[in-house]
């Protein structure tokens, strides 16, 4: 992803406030019209059109430049805010391979990772075949008993930096690396129950909560991009760099889409795809609880079209709706700029510098795998996303190198382990277009 200079970031903040104030105004000539001769004017509502795209277009920079702030606020460093010491973050990253195999490293050091990187270079373009008696050596730390090789921390981050930035779902999750296949934790959503005793009265048994656990597995994803034996003899290209970036691309719009409408059966499940509760305001485990907008594929008509929305965000407990956020597509974020509330004032409002729009006083995500609004659409989430969905991440990713399936390309075979699953079924709501 190409840096954002802070130049186009204030300009595009800049653009976005003139083009909503140019919006609303050309919106409030719309709706007189439609007030004074029952319709309103086609070429203004073409107007509002072309204006929401310059708006869309600008939204993109600013949102861009608002995730990257909030993607430099879950940097890691160690207690002392110092930089990880390389030598230690080979050593733990050799530590991870051998315990693949059942076995241990007592010294690993950054010299020996350079050796890796050096010696997994050629194997992308030449196979370890033709690999020297020190290369194969210093690439055997990260063998595969199919004949592939875990790629080395630094192209792992390269991959993993670039998911994060494409995929903004990482970015308001929360997101746990493990060495297993699954992760598991405690459900504690019981009660005790207690009760008021004079001095000498007795006390009876009281309800004693249960607790349960949940449990993520991770799922195999995979990349297979291609390059011909010539282009990888005589390229001047990084090699690493060129199939860190096409794996990235890929992973993340696979895994964007299934943190938000996965089915959860060989893939991540979504957020999005969990039944409403069954009795409206009373907690369900495994249900997240919807709102009905009203009309079927709309807003309900102002100027009281807007409260289910404000229902379902005061429906989140405090903990949760103090760090809630608005997700939806930019189809709907360009239907809901043009909503107001009762005191016929607009609820969403762009935002500053490094930071997001907000609906209501709260941000607003950009999740493009939402649904756009219609006919009985679930398009419109809000609560607190880290609470709620757990992303688990299996360390290492993998990488063959298959000459022979399609000749005359080399295929690189690159697989990641990755699941996700709400956790937390009352920190998140869902507005529902329908009657």
């Amino acid at each position: 992803m190409p840096e954002i200079e802070l130049k186009d970031v204030v300009k595009a903040v800049d653009d976005i406030n003139t083009a909503f104030e140019a919006m609303k105004a050309a919106n409030e000539e719309r709706l007189a019209e439609i007030e004074k001769k029952g319709e309103g004017d086609p070429l203004l509502a073409d107007k509002i059109s072309r204006m929401e795209a310059d708006l869309a277009k600008a939204s993109e920079i600013a949102d861009a430049a608002a995730l990257a702030v909030k993607r430099q606020s879950r940097v890691v460093t160690d207690a002392k805010g110092e930089a990880i010491d390389l030598d230690q973050k080979a050593l733990d990253w050799a530590r991870m391979n051998a315990k693949r195999h059942g076995s241990d490293v007592r010294e690993y050091t950054a010299a020996d990772l350079d050796q890796y990187k050096t010696a997994f270079d050629r194997y992308l373009r030449k196979d370890d075949r033709v690999l020297s008696a020190d290369e194969a050596k210093a690439l055997s730390v990260g063998s595969d008993p199919d004949g592939g090789y875990l790629v080395h921390p630094d192209m792992s981050g390269r991959i993993t930096a670039r998911i994060y930035e494409t995929s903004p779902v990482r970015a308001y999750a929360s997101v746990q690396v493990i060495s297993t296949d699954a992760l598991e934790g405690v459900i504690d959503n019981d009660e005790i129950s207690s009760g008021w005793v004079n001095e000498t009265e007795a006390r009876a048994v009281t309800d004693t909560p249960e607790v349960g656990t949940w449990r993520i597995p991770v799922h195999e994803m995979y990349a297979k991009p291609q390059a011909t034996q010539k282009l990888l003899d005589d390229a001047s290209i990084n090699i690493e760099q060129w199939l860190s970036g096409k794996v990235a691309d890929h992973f993340a719009r696979k895994e964007n889409t299934a943190f938000v409408t996965g089915s959860g059966v060989g893939q991540p499940r979504g957020f999005m795809t969990y039944d409403d509760w069954t009795t409206a305001g009373t907690f369900e485990h495994g249900k997240i609880e919807q709102f009905d907008t009203g009309v079927s594929g709309d807003f309900a008509a102002a100027p009281n079209g807007l409260d289910t929305l404000i229902t379902a965000l005061y429906a989140l407990k405090m903990q949760y709706r103090q760090n809630a956020t608005w997700f939806m597509n930019r189809s709907t974020l360009g239907a809901a700029r043009l909503e107001k509330d009762s005191n016929g004032a607009y609820v969403w409002a762009p935002g500053a510098v490094g930071q997001p729009s907000t609906f209501f006083g709260y941000p607003v995500a950009d999740f493009e795998d939402m649904a756009d609004i219609a006919a009985s659409s679930l398009s419109i989430a809000v609560g607190d996303l880290r609470a709620a969905y757990q992303i688990v991440d299996r360390v290492g990713i993998r990488t063959l190198r298959d000459p022979y399936s399609n000749k005359p390309y080399v295929q690189f075979y690159t697989t990641k382990r990755v699941g996700g699953d709400v956790i937390n079924f009352e920190a998140l709501k869902i507005i529902k277009f329908i009657n």
